[in-house]
């Protein structure tokens, strides 16, 4: 696919505006809650699209829309439906323990529920996961998306995006992420519409596109698919989808840094709005692009449906907007990513190890070097991936997760409602879990299993040997978190009403679809 210089112009044009606005916004940092929290705060808007653009990536219009032309279909918009209802759960009752604890980092929370040891045992394993995996995937992705869409080379982009995406980030911090994220999220939201309609009218109008699709527009998959079966969505989809949106660093530290609970809330609720809109511009499309050149579409190159279509149904000039929404798509991912792990870094391990005096400014140095550090070893990493012995992207991402995401979930969602729970029990959640998933991943027979039922798997033992461990030597008393913040603590009814919409309109969509 080549881009004509009307396309290059608006490309380019983008990339400036979007790198200048976030370079402005966030130069004066100075201290470490500048840098790392943005000042403590952000408001609804911007906490919303960053949600959704620091989520969005190159996996969803190349992975996801290929799922949905391939044997999934609609099914896969479950990853994005489901995440509406869990985004409400997290803005409803886990943000405000954050806030009131008043928290730098995910893993800082765990100190004051069980002890320092689980805190450096939840950062050491989310900032391997991030560096070695994260970080590297999402660059290898965008190096694959911009090669297949538009033919350029595959490490010139990696290294294109990885020095772009640090440069803001590296000097601005949350607050540059933030500002990038809000006009990376408008044009993603804006281009995928656009492609969506010119979709609609290329197949003969809605009617249409529904009539011809039924088979592929529903939600629940026979128990033996090999992918998403229903049984999945029962456990298995919960567990990594409360992890990342309520327990992964990358995604919750624009809500740390909200202003108060109430904008904080209206900003969550605001991302599980956008994530119902999701499927719509990114699994449709690829269901068109079967319809339109199924002949050209057979299922092993399912994930090339987005790029086909973009290919065929976009005139210069639009073509470029889309490219700048994908790689701002890319960036968005990266920037957050980078920035939390270098916040992981500095105030879990550095700050609370090595240099418990550190001065503001020592901590933002640290931050910035720490952030250098990590986009240079991603870059590295990310060269590396397309390699076979992998098995393939999406695989290499989700099994990976499944070692950290149960056992997270499970201390502090047992440590939440259990507060009897002693330390022993929140650690042992956290470093079994990896032995566990491990066993149930090269196992004979369990290991043919989707991963998302051996995640359930995994979820629920954890949650056994922790009740085990409580029953025996609980705590003499409950455990209380007296630790508090200077922030606003009213919250939102404005955020509860829409969070009860957003879960009638997705049962709703479940029924509609199903």
């Amino acid at each position: 696919m080549e881009l004509n210089w009307p396309d290059v112009v608006v490309f380019l044009g983008f990339v400036t505006f979007v790198v200048g606005i976030s370079l402005y916004k966030s130069r004066k940092e100075e201290t470490g809650e500048d840098y790392f929290l943005a000042g403590r705060n952000l408001t609804w808007p911007l906490i919303g699209f960053s949600l959704i653009a620091s989520n969005i990536s190159t996996e969803h219009f190349v992975g996801m829309a290929g799922q949905g032309a391939g044997n999934v279909g609609l099914a896969v918009a479950s990853y994005e439906w489901m995440a509406a209802i869990t985004l409400v759960v997290v803005g409803i009752f886990f943000l405000p323990r954050f806030l009131k604890a008043g928290i730098y980092t995910i893993p800082e929370y765990l100190e004051y529920r069980y002890n320092a040891a689980a805190r450096g045992i939840m950062s050491l394993f989310i900032m391997v996961v991030y560096v070695f995996v994260s970080i590297a995937a999402v660059l290898y992705t965008g190096g694959l998306a911009i090669k297949t869409i538009f033919g350029m080379n595959l490490y010139l982009m990696i290294f294109s995006i990885g020095l772009i995406a640090s440069a803001y980030t590296i000097y601005g911090g949350l607050k540059a992420v933030v500002w990038a994220d809000l006009m990376h999220g408008a044009a993603l939201l804006i281009g995928g519409a656009i492609v969506m309609i010119l979709g609609f009218r290329e197949v003969g109008g809605v009617t249409n596109f529904l009539e011809t699709n039924t088979d592929r527009l529903h939600m629940f998959l026979p128990a033996d698919h090999e992918i998403l079966p229903w049984t999945a969505l029962v456990i298995g989809l919960w567990i990594p989808n409360f992890y990342y949106w309520g327990l992964n660093q990358f995604i919750t530290q624009r809500t740390l840094g909200a202003k108060s609970l109430r904008q904080g809330q209206r900003g969550v609720i605001f991302a599980a709005a956008l994530k119902l809109l999701i499927p719509f511009i990114v699994v449709f499309p690829g269901i068109m692009a079967v319809q339109l050149y199924g002949d050209q579409l057979p299922l092993e190159k399912a994930d090339q449906a987005y790029p086909l279509l973009l290919r065929n149904l976009l005139p210069t000039g639009l073509l470029g907007l889309m490219f700048a929404a994908i790689f701002g798509a890319i960036m968005s991912s990266l920037d957050s990513m980078l920035n939390s792990a270098s916040t992981i870094f500095t105030m879990d391990l550095y700050k609370r190890h090595l240099k418990k005096d550190a001065s503001p400014k020592n901590i933002v140095l640290v931050g910035r070097i720490a952030t250098a550090v990590f986009v240079v070893v991603g870059c590295i990493v990310a060269c590396f991936l397309g390699n076979p012995k992998f098995g393939g992207i999406f695989n290499y991402i989700q099994e990976f997760q499944g070692y950290i995401s149960p056992g997270i979930l499970a201390a502090f969602a047992f440590g939440m409602i259990i507060r009897k729970a002693p330390p022993l029990a929140g650690i042992a959640g956290l470093v079994l879990c990896a032995p566990l998933y491990g066993i149930l991943q090269f196992a004979p027979r369990v290991s043919e299993m989707a991963f998302l039922n051996r995640m359930a798997i995994t979820f629920g033992v954890l949650i056994v040997v922790m009740t085990i461990i409580t029953l025996i030597k609980p705590l003499p008393e409950p455990k209380v978190i007296t630790k508090t913040s200077d922030i606003d603590m009213t919250s939102s009814a404005t955020a509860k009403l829409g969070g009860i919409i957003i879960i009638i309109v997705t049962v709703t969509l479940y029924i509609i679809f199903r």
